[in-house]
């Protein structure tokens, strides 16, 4: 039986033992060790290397491999299979997307501003920031051998009294710890719970110095995960975090987990991930730094789409993406953080915000409501940009949905240089259209140098190849310069940085193959806005206002978008940025019991278009397969 050893670049070696032939890439996965696989293991991206260092391991040639890279040891782990001992290093960028994932910084002074306006028009819209939780110190008389009631009748009495109700429900998690906490504090403590009318649950009883009440507002995206604390009194936010979300080793995009889930234990594997690897340490550690416990965490509200809701839960999500594409559920009532074993008081409420369909999820549903877009008369446009592209038009009187695959390229999958928003990714970019040099933007500290291509780098590099007229409209390139490269088939590339100006010492280029794969998921974008405007007969000069959320759209140079056809041509003021709208709904809904009803009235009346089966969608999503289009009057301003 051979034993592989796995060397991860800035961490610690991981042994484990598996059978000859075993499939590197799932031995990794069953090892918990983190190898970035956007296609889940098919060969496609070649994303998924490794190098190595002893033994024996049966593979086969990849594209993605240069004969000097074989000869170095490198091999892509999907196609490996074991046959004898070996160690394999790991390089750091196959962890990266999770410990260093770049995500709206929720401190910055516009994220700030952002949820600011848009809690004030959830107010300004009629919503109240109100719920029912209350905390209270309650003092009762010590038993002695002449008063000997029980600790049940005495501190429900006691309750009662301090709240002025006639009902009150004492659970089995706070009876099993009720004797030894009222002794410890000599018959004064905290009581927590949630009153409504002459009812009330007591949901925990502590100390009387520890009188936090705390809910967790919870985005759980495919590649990224993001979490805030609130008082549930004040409304203030008490910590918040991100990171990249586990299951991203199982896939990039929703299909492609769907398929992991399906096989044996793939349902428990994709729910740890992104419970025990990626939640419970995130909350934990908020946790810590807001300075609570984490029974102190009363309500809980995750949004997500359709496919995150099922793996989170640990249900079967296989009918999302079989005709007729039905969830098993869109809505859920009743469960509770004690059912999911998540770090949080385990009577807390986990509200789910409800799905619309098998491609549109409670994330949007969540990120229509902070939007307001429901309570207005303009004909408003909402994009949700991330692994998958998910719209919502309309106004008060009506809401129309769709979503569409817009793959991994936003992410930087099926990109040969891409990678996510972590340190090194290039995330703008302009280029000299006499000397065609560019200028590059970085993420990460002063003096970085590049590692790859993120999202919205991407789309910079290819509007601006397309300005420079180094590209022509299939994007295949059409002048020749220094930075203009061929393969021996004739195959363009644009050479961002060389070898000895990047990190990994490899050349970081985009090529045609690349551009053509973001084309196409461009043309998913703008096809679905296109189809969703058709749907209601209505024109692009419809659009009042575009609203655009999700973790790229921080990032986005707007009027490069519209060059390259992926958002409609309109007025660059008609734009604007919304955040991680759907964190904000969930802040909202764990606030506000308003709010909660509102998203689900929201949910109820929002119509959900299926791109899959619409008559048509297959010849505008070709149409749009073109810089910009291949109707260029849709985009006059990209021909300027």
């Amino acid at each position: 039986m051979p034993n592989v050893i796995f060397q991860i670049e800035g961490g610690n070696e991981v042994n484990i033992a598996c059978q000859t032939g075993d499939n590197l890439l799932e031995l990794a996965r069953r090892a918990n060790v983190a190898i970035d696989a956007p296609c889940s293991g098919n060969g496609s991206c070649g994303k998924c290397r490794v190098k190595l260092i002893s033994g024996e391991i049966e593979t086969f040639p990849s594209r993605h491999i240069s004969e000097e890279e074989y000869e170095a040891g490198w091999r892509l782990s999907c196609n490996c299979k074991v046959l004898t001992d070996c160690t394999v290093f790991v390089p750091d960028i196959a962890s990266a997307y999770q410990s260093r994932m770049k995500t709206a910084d929720l401190s910055s002074p516009k994220e700030i501003a952002i949820f600011e306006d848009a809690k004030a028009n959830m107010i300004g819209g009629g919503i109240e920031f109100k719920n029912h939780f209350v905390t209270t110190v309650i003092e009762m008389a010590e038993p002695t051998l002449d008063d000997t009631m029980p600790d049940a009748e005495r501190f429900t009495w006691a309750i009662q009294s301090a709240l002025g109700v006639e009902k009150v429900d004492v659970p089995f998690f706070v009876m099993k710890k009720l004797a030894s906490t009222l002794r410890e504090n000599r018959f004064t403590v905290c009581v927590k719970g949630e009153k409504k009318g002459e009812s009330f649950l007591c949901m925990d009883v502590c100390a009387p110095d520890d009188a936090a009440i705390v809910g967790c507002a919870i985005d759980i995206g495919t590649t990224t995960v993001t979490m805030v604390l609130v008082d549930l009194t004040s409304g203030k936010i008490l910590a918040k975090g991100s990171s990249g979300n586990g299951q991203i080793r199982y896939g990039a995009d929703v299909i492609n987990r769907i398929i992991q889930q399906g096989k044996p234990g793939g349902k428990k594997n994709l729910q740890d991930a992104i419970i025990k690897e990626t939640l419970n340490p995130i909350i934990a550690n908020l946790c810590k730094t807001a300075g609570i416990s984490a029974n102190a965490i009363l309500r809980l509200c995750v949004a997500a789409n359709t496919t995150m809701n099922h793996l989170f839960v640990g249900v079967d999500a296989e009918p999302v993406r079989m005709e007729p594409y039905i969830p098993s559920f869109f809505g859920w009532e009743g469960l509770k953080a004690g059912d999911l074993k998540l770090p949080a008081n385990p009577l807390a409420d986990v509200q789910i915000a409800p799905n619309i369909g098998s491609y549109v999820g409670g994330d949007i549903t969540a990120g229509t409501l902070a939007s307001m877009i429901w309570d207005k008369d303009e004909m408003s446009l909402f994009i949700d940009l991330g692994t998958n592209g998910e719209i919502v038009f309309g106004n008060r009187d009506f809401l129309m949905s769709c979503a569409c695959s817009a793959g991994p390229a936003f992410e930087g999958g099926d990109i040969s240089c891409g990678m996510r928003a972590t340190d090194g990714a290039v995330e703008a970019c302009v280029i000299d259209k006499e000397t065609m040099e560019p200028t590059l933007t970085i993420v990460g500290d002063a003096g970085q140098k590049p590692v790859g291509i993120c999202g919205s780098g991407i789309i910079d590099i290819i509007a601006e190849l397309f300005r420079c007229g180094i590209i022509n409209a299939k994007g295949l390139f059409v002048r020749e310069g220094d930075r203009v490269k061929r393969d021996e088939h004739g195959m363009g590339r644009y050479v961002l940085a060389w070898e000895n100006e990047s990190e990994t010492g490899r050349e970081i280029a985009i090529n045609e193959v690349d551009i053509d794969n973001f084309i196409r998921a461009k043309g998913a974008i703008f096809s679905a806005i296109d189809i969703l405007l058709q749907s209601v007969d209505m024109p692009v000069e419809a659009i009042d206002k575009v609203y655009v959320a999700g973790g790229i759209g921080s990032g986005i140079n707007m009027r490069n978008a519209v060059r390259i056809g992926m958002l409609p041509d309109v007025e660059l003021e008609k734009f604007c940025y919304i955040g991680n709208s759907s964190l904000t709904g969930a802040y909202a809904m764990v606030m506000s019991d308003q709010a909660n009803a509102k998203c689900a009235e929201v949910g109820a009346n929002m119509t959900y278009l299926e791109l899959s089966t619409y008559p048509g969608y297959m010849d505008a999503f070709v149409a749009a397969c073109f810089l910009p289009h291949t109707d260029s009057s849709l985009f006059p301003s990209a021909m300027e």
